[in-house]
């Protein structure tokens, strides 16, 4: 699949079908977006779960924080990464290796060595966009 641009409707897809996000990056610091976004996401009604190993064992937004996608105790529809290109290809590689279905990964952060192995996975891919500029943008509404 070409990166360049995604149809509404293959986000929407993706929007409404996942439940559960891990949030990779999260940062329990306000000033983030990582914390708004997350923030947001839980109000959209998607459970949204942090990782960030520096934050590990405290909680944000309500939600445990974990140091890893492996420590995480339950399935993951969606990876949302917060980190720099650099450092995608590692959590596109551990969203590969837990079964996520979705990897989403926010502005700015573009890997497409990483998509095309996640893709080969089986798993969905979007680059450089946000979930909480896409939900509003598109008018969806969770139940």
């Amino acid at each position: 699949m070409k990166h360049d641009s995604y149809s509404d409707e293959y986000l929407r897809n993706i929007l409404t079908s996942v439940r559960t996000v891990a949030v990779v990056g999260a940062s329990p610091r306000p000033q983030r977006p990582s914390h708004g976004v997350m923030r947001y996401l839980q109000g959209q009604g998607y459970r949204a779960i942090p990782v960030n190993p520096f934050a590990a064992g405290g909680t944000i937004h309500g939600e445990r924080c974990y140091a890893s996608l492996a420590e995480i105790p339950e399935s993951i529809d969606m990876v949302d990464v917060f980190r720099r290109t650099e450092a995608a290809g590692e959590a596109v590689d551990a969203a590969i290796a837990i079964g996520a279905k979705v990897v989403w990964m926010q502005l700015g952060v573009r890997d497409d060595e990483a998509a095309a192995r996640a893709e080969a996975a089986g798993i969905k891919i979007v680059m450089d966009r946000c979930p909480a500029i896409e939900i509003p943008r598109m008018n969806l509404r969770r139940g």
